[in-house]
């Protein structure tokens, strides 16, 4: 079965990873005016890294699955339509760059509120680009490292979306186009509250917030934050795939994990809490 073609708009915000040309398709993939030649995988996603450059690890397999279960099972719509009004705010977007976007079920979703607006998912785990790749007719998906020089050109994209993953300040505002805008979604102090003791979840670092600021504020001026919180009624399965889509995963065993919530109650209330931050490349407030 052939693939379906990238979107033009989403490839002309891309750069080449070994000299920072833009990139156009080229047969089954991506080039530069220079010839650098970067193939598109079966599974739809490109890998733009420097020669001899690899991304941390990322998300295992398993990991990803449990995330696209969880997401497709819509405990998480309510973050996804409240990152979507922040990315909406204001003049409307037209590229949208999701870091760490995973499997591209957000970016999926503020597309769908976006009819003239094309996204990019870039993440460091092949396993997430490769459901991202078929997020979203008008997306696509690129496994690049979130930590150095992103492969986009430089003021190119309206929007950039964090949603529970790693921030990159310098990478943001150069990839910002003017006026551009951050949106970022962290969980607040009381996010997952009562899965935190009967599981033995990591707990919200309480200067979460300051944090945030201090790696951004050198780059980026502060907007808004909004918060958005809301309870839902989980079942053992939901919360299973809930706590090995996350960090929590890569410090619960899976038989301890499904120890401990069979001793949950049936059906368990869980506190959805987070920030959504929106910041701006230009004048604060702006």
């Amino acid at each position: 079965m052939s693939l379906p073609a990238l979107p033009a708009a989403a490839v002309a915000v891309l750069a080449c990873p070994v000299c920072g040309q833009g990139l156009t398709v080229d047969g089954a993939g991506l080039r530069c005016p220079a010839g650098h030649a970067f193939d598109r995988a079966r599974q739809g996603h490109v890998t733009l890294l420097p020669v001899g450059g690899s991304p941390h690890a990322g998300d295992s397999a398993a990991m990803v699955a449990d995330r696209a279960d969880f997401l497709a099972a819509g405990h998480y719509a309510g973050i996804t339509g409240a990152l979507a009004d922040a990315v909406l705010a204001g003049p409307p977007p037209r590229t949208l760059l999701d870091l760490g976007g995973g499997t591209g079920a957000h970016l999926a979703g503020v597309l769908d509120r976006a009819p003239d607006a094309v996204g990019v998912v870039l993440d460091a785990s092949r396993y997430a680009v490769r459901r991202a790749a078929r997020a979203h007719p008008r997306a696509m998906a690129v496994v690049a490292d979130s930590w150095a020089g992103w492969p986009v050109r430089d003021a190119a994209v309206d929007r950039v979306l964090v949603v529970f993953a790693p921030r990159n300040g310098p990478e943001t505002a150069r990839v910002l186009a003017p006026g551009g805008r951050l949106v970022v979604v962290t969980p607040a102090a009381d996010h997952l509250a009562e899965l935190v003791g009967p599981l033995g979840l990591l707990t919200v670092d309480p200067a979460k917030a300051d944090r945030l600021a201090a790696t951004l504020e050198p780059h980026l001026q502060p907007v808004a934050t909004v918060p958005y919180r809301e309870v839902l009624s989980l079942d053992h399965a939901a919360v299973r795939t809930l706590v090995g889509m996350g960090p929590h995963a890569r410090h619960l065993a899976g038989d301890e994990l499904a120890g401990r919530v069979a001793g949950l109650p049936d059906a368990v209330p869980v506190t959805v809490a987070v920030e959504v931050s929106t910041w701006t490349s230009g004048p604060r407030g702006a």
